[in-house]
């Protein structure tokens, strides 16, 4: 089967090779799947330049979210040849290729609504904004939401889940490109790092109280941004770093403003609390088949393009999701 693999650390376009690779075979408890849609995340450019938390052996395929049919079931493995799963591949064997094995237990079913491109996009990012702005913000209808990036993936997923609970959302966004995509995702106000004084817009449109709730997975300027405008009892999450900067937060300043940092690893709930991550799937699910939220597919590529379409998603060029797909299904 082909499969692309890294077999040393860089630049995602540089070290991701596209090459024959075993046919792999479930073990105890896994399933044997065809990978219908591959979602790309800013984690498998982190993984191909070995800065991600995991770093799976050399060579490794990456690919941490997929849209899979089953082919066949290892021993002891629950499930039925032919179903439409969700899953995230056991690195070092990840998604970008043409079949892969998947844990029996954690795979979840494919919302209806959804198409494989759109259900392939629907996991990671949308689960990590459930359990940012719901299980550790608190959202609540009628507050103020500022997400930064809105127009990514990560960001536009959060966009759709805050107007979904009855939130006001502004959206911050680089460039008319991705402010047009904000705006279409249903942002009541976009503001382009750009051109605009983030800080003074928020305030402005806030009459001077601020955002109740920040989702952030830039880091850098936009968490510097996101304190000077924090409501009173407001709370930050912090999501990623798609900036490439860390930020030291102030703790005397979230004293004195009376604001909340909120760390958030979804990951983590998977081992820790494995029964949450499937009730999000659930609230997810509906959610989708009732229209309220859908992950924003931007293109659809081939398996031969996936190195490009991960460079791409690491340089912060692309709005949306980048999913790839069987060839045949590819514009």
């Amino acid at each position: 089967m082909k499969a692309w693999r890294v077999h040393r650390t860089g630049e995602p376009r540089t070290v991701m090779r596209l090459e024959d690779a075993p046919e792999p075979t479930p073990a105890p408890g896994q399933l044997l799947v065809r990978v219908r849609a591959a979602n790309v995340n800013f984690p498998d450019a982190l993984l191909c330049r070995g800065h991600y938390q995991v770093r799976p052996p050399l060579p490794f395929t990456p690919g941490v979210e997929i849209c899979a049919e089953v082919l066949a079931l290892g021993e002891g493995a629950e499930g039925t040849v032919g179903d439409r799963i969700l899953a995230q591949p056991a690195l070092p064997a990840g998604g970008f290729a043409e079949r892969a094995v998947v844990d029996a237990r954690s795979a979840l079913p494919v919302p209806g609504s959804l198409d494989d491109a759109e259900a392939a996009a629907l996991h990671i990012g949308h689960q990590t904004g459930w359990f940012g702005l719901h299980r550790r913000a608190r959202l609540r209808a009628g507050e103020t939401l500022l997400v930064h990036a809105a127009a990514g993936g990560v960001g536009s997923a959060a966009v759709q889940l805050g107007k979904a609970a009855g939130a006001t959302v502004i959206g911050v966004v680089g460039g008319p490109d991705k402010a047009r995509t904000a705006r279409a995702l249903g942002c009541d106000l976009v503001l382009d790092r750009r051109a605009d004084d983030v800080v003074a817009a928020v305030k402005e449109a806030t009459g001077g109280r601020g955002a109740d709730v920040v989702y952030d997975p830039v880091g850098g300027d936009a968490f510097a941004w996101s304190t000077k405008c924090v409501a009173f009892e407001g709370r930050i999450v912090v999501v990623g770093f798609a900036s490439g900067t860390v930020p030291q937060a102030a703790l005397n300043h979230a004293l004195v403003k009376n604001y909340t940092i909120l760390g958030l690893h979804w990951g983590l709930y998977q081992t820790k609390d494995p029964a949450a991550v499937r009730a999000c799937h659930d609230e997810l699910t509906r959610l989708a088949d009732r229209g309220a939220v859908r992950p924003l597919v931007s293109e659809r590529v081939p398996l031969e393009a996936a190195a490009d379409a991960v460079q791409r998603v690491a340089d912060g060029t692309t709005t949306g999701r980048i999913v790839v797909v069987p060839a045949e299904e590819a514009p």
